[in-house]
C-alpha cells in the first residue's frame, strides 16, 4: 500500500475526504492527491500525520500499526539491575549495597513519574 492509499484509508476512517485533511494540515487542497506521483516533504507527511492521528512511519509503510505509540517510558527490574551493573562504583568507589537501593530506588521514581 502506497502512502497516499493509507492517507485515503484513513481519512475514511475519519469521515473526512483528502481535501480537508489537506486544509486541516496547513497544506493546499490538492496537495496530498499529487503524492500519487510525487513524494511529500517530510514536514508536510508530519503534519498530515498529526490531523490523522498516526505516525509518519505508518503513513510511509514503515509499519503496519497506524497507532501511535505510548509516550511513557517504563523500566522493569532488569533494566534497573543492568545500569546498576554497569555502574559498580560510586563516587570512584564501589557501591554499597546500601548505595545500590538507593540509587535503584531513585531511578524507578524518575522512571515511574515520566
Amino acid at each position: 500500500m502506497t502512502t497516499f492509499e493509507r492517507i485515503k484509508k484513513l481519512s475514511k476512517k475519519l469521515d473526512k475526504n483528502l481535501q480537508e485533511v489537506a486544509i486541516e494540515a496547513g497544506l493546499g487542497k490538492n496537495a496530498i492527491y499529487k503524492w500519487q506521483t510525487q513524494n511529500p516533504k517530510a514536514i508536510d507527511l508530519a503534519e498530515v500525520a498529526k490531523v490523522l492521528n498516526t505516525t509518519t512511519d505508518y503513513l510511509l509503510g514503515n509499519t503496519d500499526d497506524p497507532s501511535i505509540p505510548d509516550k511513557k517510558q517504563t523500566i522493569t527490574d532488569a533494566d534497573l539491575d543492568e545500569m546498576l551493573d554497569n555502574a559498580r562504583s560510586f563516587d570512584g568507589k564501589p557501591m554499597t549495597p546500601h548505595d545500590r537501593e538507593l540509587i535503584r530506588a531513585y531511578l524507578k521514581g524518575l522512571y515511574d513519574n515520566k
